[in-house]
């Protein structure tokens, strides 16, 4: 595994209006952005979709952020990229694990028996599995990491823009509280 490389940067803040954190990695010709979503946030946005309470709580208290990611295409780094998700990993407590990809959340739903427009909905609002970026391209969805409110833990990414892989940690990302 690669720290961020020479000549990245993540940069940590707070948003003034909000007052919700964010991380934001720059380099290697990507910009990758994960803002805390509070619970109550998530609660309501799902309440609103059709979700059962207990559902939305659940998916609340998953750590979810909102989450931007764009090919910037900066020099030394032409061309198009792709990442999937499923070659994300977290660290949490020492280990490290994989992150929950839509496909266990959709079959979760359906052994709940949550129906189909809340569930489209859900798939709608997480960011893609799988994506290609041409330069330039971006998309944003929510990521779910399944920790309580308040853990920390490292992100590992992974990309491949022309056939040559890229891994960078983030460390020390904090879930948003539940209060």
């Amino acid at each position: 595994m690669v720290a961020a490389p020479v000549g990245a940067q993540v940069q940590r803040g707070q948003d003034e209006a909000t007052g919700l954190a964010y991380w934001h990695y720059t380099g290697d010709g990507v910009s990758f952005k994960l803002v805390q979503r509070l619970p109550d946030q998530t609660r309501a946005f799902f309440l609103a979709r059709g979700f059962g309470a207990r559902e939305a709580d659940e998916i609340a208290r998953a750590c979810v952020f909102q989450t931007i990611f764009r090919n910037t295409d900066g020099p030394g780094f032409p061309g198009a990229i792709e990442y999937d998700l499923a070659d994300w990993r977290i660290r949490h407590s020492g280990r490290w694990r994989p992150l929950k990809a839509k496909a266990a959340w959709e079959r979760q739903w359906q052994e709940r028996g949550v129906a189909q427009a809340p569930r489209i909905a859900f798939r709608w609002s997480l960011l893609p599995t799988r994506q290609h970026f041409d330069p330039g391209d971006y998309n944003w969805g929510m990521s779910v990491y399944g920790l309580p409110p308040g853990s920390v833990f490292d992100l590992q990414l992974h990309w491949v823009r022309q056939s040559v892989p890229y891994t960078v940690v983030l460390e020390d990302i904090q879930c948003p509280p539940d209060e």
